[in-house]
């Protein structure tokens, strides 16, 4: 068996809601990066340490035991005291850390030397209350005053930070028989007496505060907290996953963890609208996944659509969150500050000081060109998967007004197409889902500019459309549909004449401010075949394309061909490796036929998936060549977990089994194909409406068959996905 080189992030990020701690190996917060205890979009803490008579501690081990909660081993360096040295690794420290509401930080201190010892221990808290847009520009701007109280007999230290009507604040309590602290340079002190083989205990309680609510940390319980009700419920619904290769086992199984821990509860009010839990019609908790740690703990567009997508054959509750949520928040004006159009879905709700006073535009921001038509593409995904009718006449304004968004702004030019570009002063250069401002480049490496008609929104766009025919008969509305079918019909020939180049058999990148074609090979026009806008003649040259050398990298498909002048493996959008991009070309390879191209990206992401630690995806990782770097190598800031990158495990099983719900057909579709290094899968306990199936998946030879072992084998059509929404006539 070859040996696996581990990698993974260097730091422990912990959470819980929109609670985030970010730590060094150690423990320790540096105030470097992305470090601290962040909170509702605001940096708490910038700087925790820990010192033994001021001597740092070496790290044994440590790390994040389950999503909130996480677990350091450390021992003392040498240090002088009065009575004398104490000599190195005598002492062993443990600290536990708990987020539930608050922080729960339990400190444990155990003598393993033969003589008694008496140090200070002394713990260093800075608190800065930094906006998260002001650290991620590395500006270290102060607005409002931070204040400070020590309450020696409550063993409390409070601080506190305003900004006229704008309030963060925390409260950090000693809790423990041996603890006395006292209140100096910044932080607290203990004066430690231990004798051989004694342990010194104490708790500090982290209460967090946003000036409305206080967050309070468990006064009481288990050091490792018990699975939450609604993590409970989201367990609940899970099918089991029985895979004959241990590593997709451990990719699935770690999936299943990261969309846990990346839950937002949902509740729709004007100015705080997720903080708690609401119920809709099916009894369930509304949700929607944040996009990853640490950067990106808040509600987002695009990026809810997609993961919803992702998981939908295993779990609606997503879709349902992310449809009621962006419903809410849809444009019903124009707002160019924030990128605002009536109809158009928001791409990033924020609460920290900046959003709060509207110096950045995130109140919520518009700035995405992929969310609206996401929208209703996820409203019938969703439909099909649970069978209520209810979805299409809840969510049918909200899905006509983005579908004349489509038409009337999405289009800026009355062509047919979908462009993009900022009208805010503090807008976006990219408004797809490569959305960093060098991701869109021509031909010589070139910035591309003025209103860019990038490939996959006129797939999405096309997806939408041909959807809300379906959603229009299912409503009974036959000339809705019919126009819907044309509309469609016209844009698949339009950008079939635009966007095609016969002479090296791909899609243009886009097109830029001048409707000309870029030809930069790149991800993108994978997602056509996701979305079914490529001729069933052509399919096979894009395939070809993608999986060439110079595009798939052995980890994955590669953002950008390393063949481009601006080809980089390290840039984020320029080369480097996106497992949920190769999710959704994966399901557009099943779409079209290619099993076996489908089946190869998915070995490439749960390869890469088995060198990270705990199986645990990254958002991206370097394009290097498997054949120059044995593992894959890590993207420095890379969000861990990610909820589209742990979504790519699902939908590359899906691609795989061409698993399908159809509840409103009263059946569940499939259409298997199982690669060696995948040979037996079954599913247990899978839930399509109202029925239960067992499932077994297993390859025979070169086919591959399924058995019904639980519910009714009638239920299971096997039909190919190849084109299962194909072009309306």
């Amino acid at each position: 068996m070859p040996f696996k080189v581990p990698v993974g992030p260097p730091r422990i990020a912990i959470h819980q809601a929109m609670t985030v701690l970010v730590t060094e190996p150690d423990g320790q917060i540096t105030g470097t990066g992305n470090d601290g205890l962040w909170f509702y979009d605001t940096r708490l803490i910038a700087g925790w340490t820990m010192r033994a008579n001021n001597e740092t501690w070496d790290v044994l081990a440590g790390g994040a035991v389950t999503h909130d909660s996480a677990r350091i081993f450390l021992a003392n360096r040498s240090c002088a005291t009065p009575e004398g040295p104490i000599a190195a690794r005598c002492l062993a420290a443990t600290i536990t850390r708990v987020i539930a509401g608050g922080l729960r930080e339990t400190l444990a201190i155990t003598n393993h030397g033969r003589a008694a010892v008496r140090f200070t221990l002394d713990i260093g808290i800075h608190c800065d209350f930094a906006d998260l847009f002001d650290v991620k520009a590395r500006r270290a701007i102060r607005r409002g005053q931070i204040d400070t109280e020590w309450e020696r007999s409550a063993q409390t230290l409070r601080l506190s930070y305003r900004n006229r009507d704008f309030h963060r604040g925390l409260a950090i309590t000693v809790q423990g028989d041996d603890a006395d602290a006292t209140h100096a340079n910044g932080g607290l002190s203990f004066v430690i007496a231990l004798n051989p083989g004694a342990v010194w205990n104490t708790v500090l309680l982290y209460d967090l505060t946003d000036g409305t609510q206080t967050f309070e940390a468990p006064r009481s319980g288990p050091s490792v907290p018990a699975p939450s009700v609604p993590a409970l419920s989201w367990r609940a619904v899970l099918p089991r996953l029985e895979a004959a290769n241990p590593d997709f086992q451990a990719f699935f199984d770690q999936a299943v963890e990261d969309m846990e821990a990346l839950r937002l509860p949902v509740e729709i009010q004007q100015d705080v609208p997720v903080v708690a839990p609401e119920y809709d019609g099916s009894g369930g908790p509304l949700e929607l996944p944040a996009a990853g740690l640490p950067w990106f703990v808040a509600p987002f567009g695009r990026d809810s659509l997609i993961v919803s997508l992702q998981v939908m054959p295993l779990y609606s509750g997503f879709a349902r969150g992310s449809l009621a949520f962006l419903g809410h928040w849809q444009a019903t004006a124009h707002d160019p500050y924030r990128d605002a159009e009536p109809g158009k879905i928001m791409h990033e709700l924020r609460y920290g000081e900046l959003a709060h006073f509207k110096l950045i535009p995130h109140t919520p921001y518009y700035g995405t060109a992929d969310a609206t038509p996401l929208f209703v593409i996820t409203l019938h995904a969703a439909w099909r998967a649970t069978g209520d009718h209810g979805l299409l006449t809840r969510y049918r304004l909200a899905m006509e007004a983005a579908l004349n968004w489509i038409v009337q702004h999405g289009d800026r030019d009355g062509d047919m197409f979908q462009e993009y570009q900022t009208r805010s002063s503090a807008g976006y250069e990219n408004m797809a889902w490569k959305d960093s401002g060098d991701a869109i480049v021509d031909e010589t490496g070139a910035l591309v500019h003025g209103p860019k008609a990038v490939c996959e929104l006129q797939g999405y766009a096309y997806d939408a459309m041909v959807r809300a025919v379906e959603i229009y008969d299912a409503l009974n509305e036959p000339d809705h549909a019919a126009a819907w079918r044309a509309r469609a019909v016209a844009l698949f020939t339009a950008f079939n004449e635009a966007f095609w180049d016969e002479a090296s058999g791909f899609y243009a990148l886009t097109l830029d401010g001048g409707k000309r074609r870029v030809m930069s090979v790149a991800s993108n026009a994978g997602h056509l075949l996701w979305s079914g806008l490529v001729p069933p003649d052509r399919a096979k040259r894009v395939v070809a394309r993608l999986m060439a050398p110079d595009m798939q990298s052995g980890w994955g498909i590669r953002t950008l061909s390393s063949l481009h002048p601006a080809y980089n493996p390290y840039f984020y959008q320029l080369g480097a490796v996106w497992p949920h991009d190769n999710s959704l070309i994966a399901l557009g390879f099943k779409r079209y036929g290619f099993d076996e191209e489908a089946a190869a990206l998915a070995r490439c992401v749960t390869e890469a998936a088995s060198h990270f630690q705990i199986h645990q995806i990254p958002e991206l990782y370097a394009g290097i060549a498997r054949d120059q770097a044995e593992f894959p190598v890590p993207y420095g800031n890379a969000n861990v977990p990610q909820a589209w990158a742990a979504g790519s495990c699902f939908a590359m099983l899906w691609a795989m089994l061409g698993l399908r719900p159809d509840v409103p057909g009263d059946r569940l579709l499939v259409d298997p194909w199982l690669p060696d290094w995948l040979p037996d899968v079954t599913l247990r306990d899978f839930r399509v409406g109202a029925r239960r199936f067992d499932i077994r998946f297993w390859r025979d030879g070169a086919a591959t068959r399924f058995a019904v072992l639980g519910g009714d084998p009638p239920a299971v059509v096997h039909a190919p996905d190849a084109l299962a929404l194909a072009v309306p006539r």
